[in-house]
Order: C-alpha cells, then structure tokens, then sequence
C-alpha cells in the first residue's frame, strides 16, 4: 500500500505538470494500477496458502462482497436515474472490501 501511495502521487504530480498528454497522459494516469496489480497476486497468493475451512470462510466473505456490491451499486444507479449524484467509480472498491470484512466476520460466525 505504501508503493501504492506513493505511485499514486507522482502520477498525479506528473500529470499537474501538465507535460504529459494523449497516450502518455493515460499511461501516466494508470500507473497506480501496477501497484494494485502487485497487491491483487498477493491476496490470490495467500489465498492458495489457506487450509479448507479458512478457504471456505474466505468464499462466502467474497461472495457476500461480490453479491452486495452488485446489489448496492446496481441500486444506486436506479437513484442516480432519479436525479440521485452520480458516485465515482472509486466508490465500488472501498465498499466491496467493507463487505468483504462484513462477509468474513459473518462467516467466522458461523463456521465451526
């Protein structure tokens, strides 16, 4: 997280310098997607390391997380058709993790 923040930064310092444009403008501005990337395969690497029952914990959080942003995010976009704000897109990803915690104590709860 800490690469991340700090990719992030220059991304958006180089981009206010306004040197970059086009193709390179974009390139610059996804930049902090690598460092996500890096944090992504480490999740998925730690996953694959789990035994059956944390494994098993750790599909139902997804699936709660998955399920409930679907819901809250498909929901929202029915208000946003009312004249509700329209929400960044940067919106989805802390509310899919908040759910993932909530999916993982909920079936902590409920495992043996």
């Amino acid at each position: 997280m800490l690469v991340y923040a700090l990719v992030l930064c220059a991304s958006i310092f180089l981009l206010k310098t306004g040197y970059f444009d086009g193709t390179a403008a974009v390139l610059v501005a996804l930049l902090p997607a690598l460092p996500c990337l890096a944090a992504g395969w480490a999740v998925l690497r730690q996953l694959r390391r789990l035994d059956e029952p944390a494994l098993h914990v750790q599909l139902e959080a997804l699936g709660f997380a998955f399920f409930g942003t679907a819901l809250l995010s498909f929901g929202y976009g029915f208000l946003e058709g009312l004249g509700w704000p329209r929400l960044s897109m940067f919106a989805v990803w802390p509310v899919m993790a908040v759910l993932w915690g909530v999916g993982g104590w909920l079936a902590r709860r409920r495992s043996p």
